[in-house]
């Protein structure tokens, strides 16, 4: 229950303009809570005014069609892994995000290749004008990985790119393409921005019961 509280007190203070790492510190600190759940914490609450703000500006799923497409590649399939293993979660603003942090040694799963399937035909049936995937090349073996999502994407004729980068952050902020990220820096900063692993669990409903809800 402790976890719930501090959610509740969480997004209190933060309704009232309090900075977030220093409540999110404050009241992890009074629950006595350890750093997985503060993890969450610090990733899933939010004030009301960001939760609506985001929302209001998430495109619909069907915008995909005919349009461009640039994903931040390890935060998506990081999600759409953890949304097979049961370890995801819904967040206020209704993005769904894991809770690995896992980015800089990122290994290959076995959810790896059923979440690479998933994202791409799902991709596949909603027609975009071509797809781009960006992977950070400090992560290792993201050519590898980069090479594989070719392959596939080839397979399924789905245009586009899978390529690495020294600043996917910035690529993905500057990009005039409609922006794939769950982060919510790269959300608030991208002038276009879609909500794609909640599309994709809209889609293949059988992924609902997966994605777990504070």
């Amino acid at each position: 229950m402790n976890l719930r509280d501090a959610a509740l007190d969480i997004r209190y203070l933060l309704d009232r303009g309090y900075p977030q790492k220093g409540v999110v510190e404050f009241v992890c600190n009074h629950y006595r809570l350890d750093e997985e759940s503060r993890y969450l914490l610090s990733r899933a609450v939010l004030s009301h005014e960001v939760s609506e703000k985001r929302k209001a500006k998430f495109l619909p799923c069907d915008k995909i069609k005919g349009n461009s497409i640039i994903i931040d590649g390890y935060n998506i399939l990081i999600g759409m892994e953890s949304i097979l293993e049961k370890k995801a979660y819904l967040c206020d603003d209704g993005v769904i995000r894991d809770i690995k942090g896992v980015f800089s040694n990122y290994k290959v799963s076995e959810s790896t290749e059923t979440a690479i399937e998933l994202i791409l035909h799902f991709l596949k049936e909603s027609s975009p004008d071509q797809v781009c995937f960006l992977l950070d090349s400090k992560i290792s073996k993201s050519g590898l990985l980069a090479r594989t999502l070719r392959n596939k994407m080839l397979e399924l004729g789905l245009k586009g790119d899978a390529r690495t980068s020294k600043h996917v952050d910035y690529d993905l902020k500057s990009s005039k393409y409609i922006v794939v990220s769950s982060d919510g820096v790269i959300i608030d900063e991208a002038e276009k921005v879609l909500n794609f692993l909640s599309c994709i669990v809209s889609r293949f409903r059988h992924l609902e019961a997966r994605v777990i809800h504070q």
